[in-house]
């Protein structure tokens, strides 16, 4: 379901997997008709705007939902409903009471879902899991990320809801920490063994814009996990040079360094500095074994992102993201390209990376005090 925008990877991930595993496209639902490319890639198959008259007249064994952030829920309940198992693409839903409402319709059900965070499909995260379990670094420090990319005018005027906190009073909260940077902090909470429930003390969080728009494109977030590790994870959308995000592990005799986007592992630790490549298992993939047989791990089921959905809590319940004042940012492009740059920002995501420090406290002139959630209260108000 939805295949404009990202949905194109999965038809083009669907194609694939017809030639060589034997899956079948058997229909898309869509607000709008597929043409040129698209409805090429489709086939020849029904297309509908309905998503339970396709499901009822096609009857899938697993529908795709790739769809606007606050149509997750409503569709992916519809479809398991139906009968069909569900590849739900990330962040799962906008708030954790719809994430319950999720988690307890996919329960109901009977139905499997797997969560599209495609970076913990990776054979990477174990090897860092491994490294950390053997002493590798000594004692973990903590855990940074850095992620600096550009975006400009046409990426937010892709969609109604893009770069917004709410369509229509409905929360949607497209920010850099929860949509385009989510593999980043999903990832991350993955090396600390934090993405379960409960699994988290507090959520801070810093929010920014440079670019003309409701959410936040520049942020940074630090959680402290319930084994008081410490994950921070700085972010922005307005940088001045885009480079790939990487998460790096401190501890106390080295460090590892992860790119989730290509599985690349580096290990410097006294003598050694070692770079191994992990692959990953494709999630569809992964859910259709998972479907054939239970006792295939489904490897991101809705629970283990709980964690990552109290990050989402945390961005959506904090005070509206703070504009960054004209004299600290630098406008670039024109028309669809027009974009803000915020110089120095791609050297305060390095600093925060390797400090855990967040904006505020490494000095940017314009960053402030931001919020702090706190789940383990949470946790203890309902009596546990």
């Amino acid at each position: 379901m939805g295949a404009h925008g990202h949905g194109r990877w999965h038809l083009e991930n669907l194609r694939r997997l017809a030639a060589t595993s034997g899956v079948r496209l058997v229909g898309v639902c869509d607000q709008r008709p597929l043409e040129g490319e698209l409805r090429e890639l489709a086939g020849d198959v029904p297309v509908s705007a309905s998503l339970p008259g396709l499901v009822a007249d096609t009857a899938p064994d697993v529908t795709i939902v790739c769809t606007p952030i606050h149509t997750h829920t409503d569709l992916t309940l519809a479809a398991v409903d139906a009968g069909s198992h569900v590849l739900l693409e990330k962040p799962p839903t906008p708030t954790l009471a719809e994430f319950h409402r999720l988690v307890a319709g996919i329960d109901a059900s009977g139905k499997a879902c797997q969560i599209g965070f495609q970076s913990l499909g990776s054979e990477a995260i174990g090897r860092v899991r491994s490294l950390l379990e053997d002493g590798a670094i000594g004692d973990v420090r903590g855990i940074g990320g850095a992620c600096a990319w550009i975006r400009d005018a046409s990426y937010y005027g892709r969609a109604a809801w893009a770069g917004r906190r709410t369509v229509d009073g409905v929360p949607v909260v497209d920010g850099a920490l929860t949509n385009p940077f989510a593999h980043a902090v999903a990832t991350a909470l993955a090396v600390a063994g934090a993405t379960g429930p409960e699994s988290l003390r507090t959520v801070e969080v810093e929010l920014y814009h440079a670019n003309p728009i409701e959410a936040d494109d520049t942020s940074c977030l630090r959680v402290r996990t319930a084994d008081g590790l410490v994950v921070t994870i700085a972010a922005t959308l307005a940088a001045e040079r885009p480079r790939t995000p990487r998460l790096v592990v401190h501890g106390s005799t080295g460090r590892i360094t992860l790119d989730y986007k290509t599985g690349t592992v580096r290990l410097q630790a006294g003598d050694v500095d070692e770079t191994t490549v992990h692959p990953s298992t494709d999630l569809l993939e992964n859910l259709l074994a998972h479907v054939r047989d239970p006792r295939v791990r489904l490897l991101v089921p809705p629970r283990a992102t709980s964690s990552f959905m109290e990050v989402v809590e945390a961005v959506r319940c904090a005070p509206e993201p703070v504009g960054i004042p004209p004299e600290h940012r630098r406008p670039e492009g024109g028309g669809r390209t027009a974009r803000q740059a915020v110089p120095g920002i791609d050297d305060l995501v390095d600093d925060a990376a390797e400090t855990l420090q967040v904006f505020s406290e490494l000095g940017a002139p314009w960053a402030r005090p931001g919020t702090i959630r706190r789940p383990d209260a949470a946790y203890a108000a309902r009596g546990r």
